[in-house]
């Protein structure tokens, strides 16, 4: 069996998927505790797995669609939402000093 080749744009795409970075920053800039962070990226993660395969279920395209025959990238959008929820995080914290 062949490992699928997926294209550096899907990856890329994935990673900046609306859905995922509103709620990441949003809840993120909200977060008044490192801890807060992981759950702020938990949230924009599911969030953004549920709104991708609601809108690919419709037929509707989308820049980071979840189907079954295409790659949901995971880890991609774990990193990306950790990275979108703690980079609000640090600017809320350095434009409150």
């Amino acid at each position: 069996m062949e490992t699928p080749s997926v294209p550096l744009s899907v990856w890329i795409s994935a990673a900046f998927d609306p859905v995922l970075i509103l709620v990441a920053v949003w809840l993120g800039w909200k977060a008044d505790q490192v801890g807060k962070v992981f759950i702020a990226a938990l949230a924009a993660l599911a969030s953004s797995v549920l709104v991708s395969w609601l809108i690919a279920s419709l037929g509707l395209p989308w820049i980071a669609p979840v189907r079954a025959d295409m790659p949901t990238l995971f880890p991609v959008r774990v990193v990306a939402a950790l990275l979108w929820a703690g980079g609000a995080y640090a600017a809320r914290r350095i434009s409150r000093r």
